[in-house]
């Protein structure tokens, strides 16, 4: 613990990752909060919900700094209707717009039948743009996480008046199939509040578009990529080059751009402890997760940081290096997934609980 926390009672900032099939992230921060509130029962806690620009994104930004939400009807990745969201951020921002591609183009909306990601579509996500457009925005937040396409945005340009036209002069599909064909860009048509918006995407900058280690690569498959449709690919289906050249996007690592908005540091300048949690933590955790974030910024203030992890793997020794102090494993037996997943919320908690004891223990 810091000096500070010597004199008054412990200021705990919990700042986790959701859990994959088990808990949404702020019921993953609940029952972490739960079990310091068991060892620490004055501690003052902060909760900080982390979303790394995927599914959940634009809710959580709303409520993190009291914004408002719009529901939306837009084009899914299948053509299907769907009902999907604009957030405008909270107190003095209140002209910024959040939207997240996984509302409107997320693998979660394309059938498991249905997973070829050369036949998705990001039409909806240009759907999304426009209607923040219509709202009112003077700039636009987009989350490129959680991704179920793979057309570089060809089909949020077309949602925009952007023609794609094939050697003949006709539109091609908005598909990741049709781009090979695409002859012509034809911006005339775009539509003309771009340019007097300010876009800017949230994106992991570990990930290349292209090439032998491009995401295509790593996370294709999951969307239902053959080995041939792999080679074709790129980083959230390419959205995120998309965005930068139909819509004049600026891209930025997710987590310098999220957490300029919740004002982590403010929270962080209070606190004694950092709690982060994911569903696995090992060898690739540094590489932009977020509890290697939260770390990174948490030891410019010099504070220890818990990470409480569901697994850990090879190489979670390796997050020493971005100032994850100790991982915990919350697993107390072997069991099966499901009993895992059926027990995540008090594992977590007794997890927590045991954590701080411990800190406070060798505080003592």
């Amino acid at each position: 613990m810091t000096k500070k926390s010597a004199s008054r009672r412990l200021h705990v900032l919990i700042a986790p990752s959701g859990f994959k099939e088990g808990l949404g992230v702020r019921e993953v921060a609940d029952a972490m909060a739960r079990g310091v509130r068991q060892a620490a029962p004055r501690a003052k806690i902060m909760r900080v919900p982390m979303i790394d620009g995927g599914e959940g994104f634009t809710k959580m930004m709303v409520e993190l700094t009291g914004g408002e939400l719009h529901p939306v009807t837009v084009t899914g990745p299948v053509g299907q209707i769907v009902e999907a969201g604009i957030g405008f951020l909270g107190g003095r921002r209140k002209r910024v717009a959040v939207i997240e591609m996984a509302a409107a183009a997320g693998l979660r909306l394309v059938p498991k039948s249905l997973r070829d990601p050369t036949l998705t579509t990001s039409h909806g996500v240009g759907e999304l743009i426009r209607a923040a457009l219509d709202l009112g925005a003077e700039r636009i937040l987009v989350g490129c996480g959680d991704s179920g396409i793979n057309d570089a945005g060809a089909g949020m340009a077309q949602a925009l008046g952007v023609r794609l036209l094939d050697a003949s002069g006709h539109p091609i599909a908005g598909t990741g199939a049709a781009l090979p064909s695409l002859d012509r860009i034809d911006l005339s048509g775009r539509d003309p509040r771009l340019q007097r918006v300010r876009i800017d995407a949230a994106v992991n900058p570990y990930n290349m578009l292209l090439g032998k280690a491009g995401v295509a690569r790593v996370f294709g498959p999951q969307k239902g990529a053959t080995p041939d449709q792999v080679a074709l690919g790129g980083a959230s289906g390419g959205l995120g080059a998309g965005l930068h050249a139909f819509a004049g996007a600026r891209l930025h690592p997710r987590f310098d751009l999220i957490l300029r908005h919740i004002d982590l540091d403010r929270r962080l300048a209070k606190a004694d402890l950092v709690m982060t949690a994911e569903g696995g933590i090992d060898g690739q955790t540094r590489y932009g997760k977020v509890p290697a974030e939260i770390a990174l910024r948490a030891k410019r203030y010099g504070l220890p940081v818990l990470a409480l992890a569901g697994t850990v793997g090879t190489g979670a020794e390796s997050t020493r290096e971005v100032g994850i102090d100790a991982v915990f494993g919350i697993l107390k037996r072997p069991c099966s997934l499901e009993d895992a997943i059926r027990e995540t919320d008090a594992l977590l908690a007794d997890t927590a609980e045991q954590a701080v004891r411990l800190m406070l223990a060798a505080r003592a």
